[in-house]
């Protein structure tokens, strides 16, 4: 069936005609879909090198494609390209982008699309995962769509296959060009996809109002395929269904009424056997913070966005990080007020990613005591009766969370299995027993004991020393990343694979990004504080979307939290702080 550019169809078939050898580093005059075709057919078997002659704009009538970067030899990274279709061409209606969320959801959808149409080909698109992120591969404009794809063009050794490269360029492209517009899709589902999103989002936003930290809605699948897939399980998954004493039933713009388990502000407690769910509940939690795709089986599990995962973290830098609250009277005689070490114990590191994502405006901390330093989590009568407070410098997490909340409302939940000791201080405990929650509140509280609160100081605030995040690397930039584990940083590799809440690969590049922006446009300027920097980042990418990261970056990255992103700069090992900022009711901690 022809396709419908410019009423053509593919044509380009047939012996190609074999041009000149010799390199041409730009081509001129007339640029469109089939002066592109021909320039190919005359550069098959040509030196590699001239692929970079096609750079610049293509006119395909009713797209344009754009030649962004070219591979230097087949076993390059991919080239880059661009494509931007004029929105009278997309034919996007208004209520599919006008509004941000909508817009996200839709370009979502439209790269998952593409994704599925070039499956097989060389063509590459980032369509991520099961959360719908605002990434670079798609943005839509007033209506107009903006594609980033990377395309591997191919070679026989150093040799151009232009047959390959033409098929790829002026058929597939253009079939995935066709399958994007409005009038091709199944329009019920991309408005589904765009309402799932929205409810989402009006959800997490009615949390504070309800004083919830995170709701699951009452059908939901929290468990995934395999330890190795984000899918969900299917057969044995057991729906979700709330106890009723925390029942909460939400009008959501268009699934209506939803009733689900409303998570409490304050101290929550989850309980239970192992295998039962509890850390399976935990992980939907920590996910919770993102927008999932219709059929993932949280779509209406959300959690606030500023709960961030707490663990230990053994071996990590901190760089001038206030633990005082949880750390004081070192044998060395260390300020932990002020503290820094290149490599931190396991419970120094949990203090320390406790103050930087309070720091960074978390109000709410998720957290599973399978990944904790048991001695910063709890210290029980008889370990105290033989240790004498004066000669224990740690002070237990179990004697700062209630003050914690009441004096600065932040929240935790937290999973337990193996100490009694949180149900003194627990607001609310919820019992997974065969993945079924169950409210034993009142059960919980006849075991308890009284127990002295410690006090919990705001920690200092941190104003970063700018010349210290550096993101070239030999005269230029380097941002790369290797796998989930490691992003690379001009000279440095912060490792990146404890950030729970990083959850796709195009993030860890977004956060490099991210980090280059604050440094390069003086957001760290030596005078605002780390947390002020932050919000002005995030001022920008309010206003801008993700795409105020990528200057002059070619290839694909997905927007950071501001947790995330605080995270990674504070694992930078060449990190300097300049000053520590006190606020008077952190003084009386310090004396």
């Amino acid at each position: 069936m022809p396709a419908r550019h410019g009423g053509r169809e593919h044509r380009y078939g047939g012996r190609p005609d074999r041009g000149p050898r010799r390199e041409q580093p730009e081509i001129r005059g007339r640029r469109d879909d089939r002066r592109l075709a021909e320039e190919l057919r005359r550069m098959d078997g040509a030196s590699y090198g001239r692929y970079k002659s096609l750079s610049g704009e293509w006119d395909f009538g009713d797209f344009t494609l754009t030649v962004e970067r070219v591979q230097a030899d087949p076993f390059a990274p991919p080239s880059r390209i661009g494509v931007r279709i004029p929105a009278d061409v997309a034919g996007l209606p208004g209520d599919a982008w006008r509004s941000p969320v909508r817009r996200r959801a839709t370009a979502d959808h439209l790269v998952r699309r593409a994704h599925r149409v070039l499956k097989g080909a060389r063509l590459r698109i980032d369509a991520g995962g099961q959360e719908v992120l605002d990434r670079a591969a798609c943005q839509i404009h007033e209506g107009e769509v903006r594609l980033r794809l990377g395309i591997e063009l191919p070679g026989h050794g150093r040799r151009i296959d232009a047959r390959t490269a033409e098929r790829e360029l002026c058929e597939r492209l253009p079939d995935a060009v066709d399958a994007l517009m409005w009038d091709a899709l199944d329009t019920e589902a991309a408005t589904a996809f765009a309402d799932t999103v929205e409810d989402a989002v009006a959800l997490r936003e009615q949390l504070p109002d309800l004083g919830l930290v995170a709701f699951v809605a009452d059908g939901s699948v929290l468990p995934r395929r395999s330890g190795v897939s984000d899918l969900p399980m299917t057969g044995a998954a057991v729906p979700f269904a709330s106890p009723e004493s925390l029942r909460v039933t939400v009008k959501l713009p268009h699934r209506g009424e939803v009733s689900g388990l409303g998570v409490p502000e304050g101290i929550t407690l989850i309980v239970g056997g192992g295998f039962h769910g509890k850390s399976t509940l935990l992980h939907a939690l920590e996910r919770g913070v993102y927008d999932h795709v219709p059929g993932d089986g949280r779509e209406c599990v959300v959690t606030r966005a500023d709960a961030v995962k707490i663990r230990a973290e053994e071996g990590r830098r901190v760089e001038r990080t206030d633990v005082g609250a949880f750390v004081r009277n070192l044998p060395t005689g260390a300020d932990t007020g002020d503290f820094s070490t290149e490599n931190a114990s396991g419970s120094t590191s949990q203090a320390a990613n406790i103050a930087e994502a309070l720091e960074a405006g978390s109000a709410a901390l998720l957290v599973d005591e399978d990944t904790t330093a048991t001695n910063l989590m709890i210290r029980d009568a008889r370990m105290q009766a033989l240790v004498h407070g004066d000669r224990e410098p740690l002070t237990p997490f179990v004697d700062l969370v209630r003050p914690l909340h009441r004096e600065h409302a932040v929240s935790t939940v937290l999973v337990m299995g193996g100490s009694g000791d949180y149900f003194d201080v627990a607001d609310h405990v919820i019992m997974l027993d065969g993945y079924r929650p169950y409210d034993v509140t009142e059960r919980a509280r006849a075991l308890a004991a009284d127990r002295i609160d410690a006090d919990f100081g705001v920690p200092a605030q941190r104003v970063v020393d700018p010349r210290s995040v550096d993101a070239t690397a030999r005269g230029r930039a380097r941002i790369k990343r290797r796998d989930m584990d490691v992003l690379t940083f001009g000279e440095s590799d912060i490792d990146v694979r404890n950030l729970a809440q990083l959850v796709d690969p195009s993030q860890v590049i977004g956060v490099g990004l991210a980090l280059r922006t604050l440094a390069e446009e003086g957001l760290l300027d030596g005078r605002r504080t780390l947390a002020e920097s932050l919000d002005e980042l995030d001022a920008r990418l309010g206003s801008a979307g993700v795409t105020a990261l990528g200057r002059g970056y070619a290839g694909d990255y997905a927007l950071p939290r501001r947790y995330e992103i605080a995270a990674s700069l504070n694992r930078l090992r060449t990190l300097r702080v300049r000053e520590l900022r006190r606020s008077q009711c952190a003084e009386s901690l310090f004396r």
